[in-house]
């Protein structure tokens, strides 16, 4: 059995540690809060321009865009495709990095003819340690996504589409399900799917009059890329949300176990304390009764 003084030191150690986790949760709670204000905020935006395009598909289904190509026919040798994968700057949040490491790995495996983009200090350091080319490296960190930097790397993506240097663009992050839950996920950006953004007009609903200056195409490649900069600034946004939410649930599952480890060293400290009151008393008593024969002879 350990000594008191071992267990009341590791007792002291332990309560340390609860005190950061504790303060690690205060933390990355608030900045919970405020990244889903940030987000609900912004998606009003997101969503106008979703519906200026829904609308300019509905009057002009076959248009001829570079943003909406359809590659159903080439082979996956035949592509380059751009990644980009968001992780966090810090650990301490659970399995959040390796979600999102495991989907960038098993989708470069597939894609022979690749191009990486990694936001995010873990996401760097994993891929340089594995000797994986990083052909992007926005060096920006993900604790504070601004539109600013999500215009400007959705302009520097945009561009290497619009030169042929790749010929898709995917994005790898983690999205909020929910307040509580979150997923790691992959959305494809480039080229854009023109059933993603059509809508049943039922039979006998006119639709309403809209005239396009100086053209449907001209209008669209006004908006395209703006929606792909706004759903960069999402992806931010959102993957920022999530690892302070896996942050949180990290810390409380430490605060639950630092708080469970205290109660059982109590429970052992205890038995100490007492095994050794009791062994106190009996060589006082032993003591008592050796003096006591001691006395008699």
């Amino acid at each position: 059995m350990a000594s008191q003084k071992e267990i009341k030191d590791r007792m002291k150690s332990i309560q340390d540690t609860l005190k950061i986790t504790n303060a690690m949760y205060m933390i990355s709670s608030s900045k919970l809060r405020k990244a889903k204000k940030t987000l609900a905020d912004t998606e009003p935006y997101f969503y106008t321009l979703n519906n200026a395009m829904t609308r300019i598909l509905r009057h002009v289904p076959d248009m001829d865009s570079v943003y909406f190509r359809d590659l159903a026919d080439q082979k996956p040798e035949e592509l380059t495709i751009g990644y980009v994968v968001i992780t966090s700057d810090k650990g301490m949040a659970g399995a959040y990095n390796q979600n999102i490491l495991k989907i960038a790995n098993e989708e470069l495996k597939k894609t022979p003819n690749h191009k990486l983009y990694v936001l995010g200090e873990i996401g760097r350091h994993y891929f340089e340690r594995h000797q994986v080319k990083i052909d992007g490296n926005f060096r920006y960190t993900i604790q504070q996504p601004t539109m600013a930097r999500a215009r400007r790397m959705g302009e520097d993506l945009l561009q290497e589409y619009l030169d042929g240097e790749i010929d898709a663009l995917r994005i790898i992050y983690t999205r909020m399900e929910n307040s509580v839950e979150s997923s790691a996920e992959m959305m494809e950006l480039l080229p854009l799917k023109k059933a993603d953004f059509t809508v049943e007009i039922p039979a006998g609903v006119a639709m309403e009059d809209i005239v396009f200056e100086p053209s449907p195409e001209k209008v669209m490649e006004q908006i395209v890329p703006d929606y792909i900069i706004g759903f960069m600034y999402s992806a931010l946004v959102e993957a920022f949300a999530s690892v302070q939410n896996a942050r949180m649930m990290a810390m409380q599952a430490s605060s639950d176990s630092a708080k469970k480890m205290l109660s059982e060293l109590g429970l052992a400290y205890n038995r100490a304390r007492q095994a050794a009151i009791t062994q106190e008393i009996t060589e006082v008593a032993a003591g008592a009764k050796a003096q006591k024969r001691k006395t008699g002879a």
